[in-house]
């Protein structure tokens, strides 16, 4: 079985995202690994409100988008910190599942482990699913964690109140 030791973590802040987060972090402490955080700020969304694709930018509003994504990954990569496992942080602008593959190749990455929101039906159908785009053409396994009532999630949970026990 191969080691793992690059883990591709993106987040859009979401419950099911910071789940997925605690499944890689006791993953990366388990096995000595090191963790990628990464945020996406979707290019589709300062454009999709002008259909004719007319484009104005509110005066410092990509780079509060931008700085406020930054904030909330080093506060992320801080419980990294707090078990000794390795992190660093990214936020780019673009595609999602474009921008994520593309970024498990270049950080050489293991594993991406990133949370899906098991969207079915008209739902799928119109916001279509990052998650599975980024199963289709990744260059290395991905690790998909729904937020979802199950035992999986019950000794997820167990596993971070331990490592704040720990910590404490």
């Amino acid at each position: 079985m191969p080691q793992v030791k690059r883990l591709l973590v993106p987040t859009d802040f979401s419950a099911t995202s910071s789940i997925a987060f605690d499944y890689a972090l006791d993953m990366a402490a388990a096995a000595g690994a090191s963790i990628h955080l990464l945020h996406v700020i979707d290019d589709g969304t300062f454009t999709a409100v002008f259909p004719d694709a007319v484009f104005v930018e509110l005066p410092g509003v990509l780079e509060r988008v931008t700085a406020d994504a930054r904030d909330r990954l080093d506060q992320t990569a801080q419980a990294c910190a707090a078990v000794n496992v390795a992190a660093t942080t990214r936020v780019l602008i673009g595609s999602a599942a474009a921008c994520i593959t593309a970024e498990a190749g270049a950080a050489g990455s293991d594993l991406i482990v990133m949370g899906t929101h098991g969207r079915g039906g008209f739902a799928h159908l119109m916001l279509g699913s990052v998650a599975e785009r980024v199963l289709r053409t990744a260059p290395c396994p991905v690790l998909t964690v729904r937020d979802s009532s199950r035992a999986a999630d019950a000794i997820a949970a167990e596993a971070v109140r331990k490592r704040q026990v720990d910590a404490a």
